[in-house]
């Protein structure tokens, strides 16, 4: 499979697939496609719907296949931002927020993650519930903004405001952390947790979460 990502803030995921090739992608996330494409619907068990509800995704994926000739498809971002490729191995899952899967080759899983601290799902921002994918193959998930790679050091730590991790790999651990005194939480504009990740692996942050960009629209007049 080959892919081309096109569009700047409003990017498009152009992919070209060989006779036979096949992609899974969520309920809904087709754009265009050529004609030879032929498209099955799939819930993939109960558990696994389930499973993907939770995680913030539809409960049916569809799977797009070329037929007869090499085949195209290609899938929009539903906010703008960034289309992040990642490659899945049995060696390196990765973790990535709620409702950002995009599209994958079939050898990849789309499971729920949930936070091993239930604390810390429920007051860092991130979220109890993340999505995991595992397996092998590329894998495509949608960024808020745009894209910055970090690259931790075992032990290193990184702290995020609340919303901006977009993805890490599955080594990286996640933690919170309050932002200090009673002070800095009521005043300093940051809340009251931040989100602390510990290295070894790669993470992926996103400038604008989506929650940002809607406290810089202003409100509508009646």
């Amino acid at each position: 499979m080959k892919y081309t990502i096109e569009g700047g803030q409003l990017p498009v995921l152009n992919l070209e697939l060989e006779p036979g090739e096949s992609v899974v992608t969520e309920a809904g996330g087709m754009s265009w496609m050529s004609a030879n494409m032929k498209m099955t619907t799939s819930s993939g068990g109960f558990g696994k719907a389930m499973g993907r509800l939770f995680s913030g995704e539809t409960l049916f994926l569809n799977e797009y296949k070329a037929e007869g000739t090499s085949g195209t498809i290609s899938l929009s971002n539903a906010l703008p931002g960034s289309i992040l490729p990642i490659e899945i191995s049995p060696n390196m899952s990765f973790i990535a927020q709620k409702g950002s899967f995009l599209a994958a080759e079939k050898g990849v899983e789309l499971s729920v993650f949930f936070r091993k601290k239930f604390g810390a799902g429920l007051v860092g921002g991130e979220g109890f519930i993340m999505q995991k994918l595992t397996g092998q193959g590329l894998a495509f998930i949608e960024v808020d903004g745009s894209l910055i790679i970090k690259d931790l050091v075992a032990g290193e730590q990184l702290i995020v405001s609340t919303g901006y991790v977009a993805a890490m790999e599955g080594t990286v651990s996640m933690d919170v952390r309050t932002v200090g005194s009673v002070k800095n939480a009521l005043f300093g504009g940051e809340g009251i947790f931040n989100t602390v990740l510990t290295g070894p692996g790669r993470v992926y942050l996103q400038s604008t979460p989506f929650f940002e960009l809607l406290k810089r629209i202003p409100p509508t007049n009646r």
